[in-house]
Order: structure tokens, then sequence, then C-alpha cells
């Protein structure tokens, strides 16, 4: 008897923890798969090289594994969005114990202006600034690390960016 008490709690106890989860897009104005995104590749106004090149590849990948909306490859997409990187930095975030005017680790930030349009009606449906970020150890050579790093930080501004567009109350 008292394991049967003990399974009827649990189960009580999972079924409340689960009540406001629904499955599906957050947005409910869209329905999964129903509408298709074309990515316009983004054009970098900053000084790093191949940012733009990263964070297309990156939100294009992003928009297939968040499956909301379709991502459209070969034809025209129902919504369209494109973008310009507009910011790039770097500012330390902690300094050698040994010399303290040395850094050791760093926080490299991007910002894209990201617009998304409705090709139909051409009605804005997103028009902000996103930023994404990530840490990075310095090295023996800093230029190498922000190589390395770049596939991390174009995810993150992607996983931004995908949010933006599914979770929107546009």
């Amino acid at each position: 008897m008292r394991g049967l008490n003990f399974f009827i709690c649990a189960l009580a106890i999972f079924c409340a923890g689960c009540a406001g989860y629904h499955v599906g897009p957050v947005n409910p104005n869209v329905r999964a798969g129903a509408q298709s995104v074309e990515i316009i590749p983004f054009n970098n106004q900053t000084l790093q090289p191949r940012l733009g090149d990263a964070l297309t590849q990156a939100l294009r990948e992003r928009i297939q594994t968040d499956g909301t909306y379709h991502l459209a490859t070969h034809d025209t997409g129902d919504i369209v969005v494109s973008g310009i990187i507009t910011g790039y930095s770097r500012q330390p975030v902690s300094f050698l114990n040994s010399d303290v005017t040395t850094a050791k680790n760093y926080r490299i930030e991007v910002v894209a202006h990201v617009t998304a349009r409705d090709r139909v009606n051409g009605k804005l449906l997103l028009d902000k600034n996103v930023s994404g970020y990530t840490l990075t150890q310095t090295g023996t050579e800093l230029f190498e690390e922000e190589r390395q790093a770049m596939p991390v930080l174009a995810e993150n501004l992607a996983r931004n960016i995908v949010e933006k567009l599914t979770e929107g109350s546009w």
C-alpha cells in the first residue's frame, strides 16, 4: 500500500511539473514547418575577416535544427532574413596573477542588425540589433585564438537571432 501511495504522489508531482509545457512552436501564430526562411548572406562591416560567412552558415544550420521554419535553399522563402554585422569587440575579463596588465581571458562580442520581411506583403517582421558573445583564453597568438572562437561566436549569435524569429510576438 505504501508503494502505491508513493507512486501516486510521484505521478502527481510529475504531472504538475509538466502542466505548463506544450509541444510545438512557442509563437502561436506559426505552425512548425509551414513557412520557409531565406537567409541572405550577412554583410560584414567589421575588420574581422570571414565573420559574415561564419554567421550566415551558423544561422542556416540553426534554422534547420530549430524546425519552426523550413530553410529555403533552392526556392525563394516566405520570410527573407538579412543583416549587417555592425560591431565586433574584445574586452579583457581576467588578468594574469603575475602581471595585472596582461589579459588572460577575453569576452568577444559581435552585434548584427537583423531584418526579416514577409516576401508577399513586404511587412517588416523583425528589425533589431542582436548580439552574441563567447569567452576565449589568450595563448601565444591572440589572432589564432579569435579565429578558433569564431564558430562558437557565430553559433551564439545565430541562436539569439533564431530565438527572436521564432519567439517573436509579430
